[in-house]
């Protein structure tokens, strides 16, 4: 896929999205969840409450 055609509605097949790869897919291009990520100090490890409640995030144990 080029660069740019991540930008055109053909690119994705959202008429058989699952619901929560929909929503990552919308959550991670958001330009504040963007940088609410980058003031994390470990993204790797699990993200504190406040992240997790500001952005709905929900992890299965």
């Amino acid at each position: 896929m080029s660069k740019f055609e991540w930008r055109s509605s053909r690119a994705y097949d959202l008429d058989h999205a699952a619901d929560p790869n929909l929503a990552w897919e919308c959550l991670r291009r958001n330009p504040a969840y963007q940088q609410d990520y980058q003031t994390l100090e470990d993204p790797e490890a699990c993200a504190p409450s406040e992240f997790r409640n500001e952005w709905g995030l929900v992890f299965r144990s």
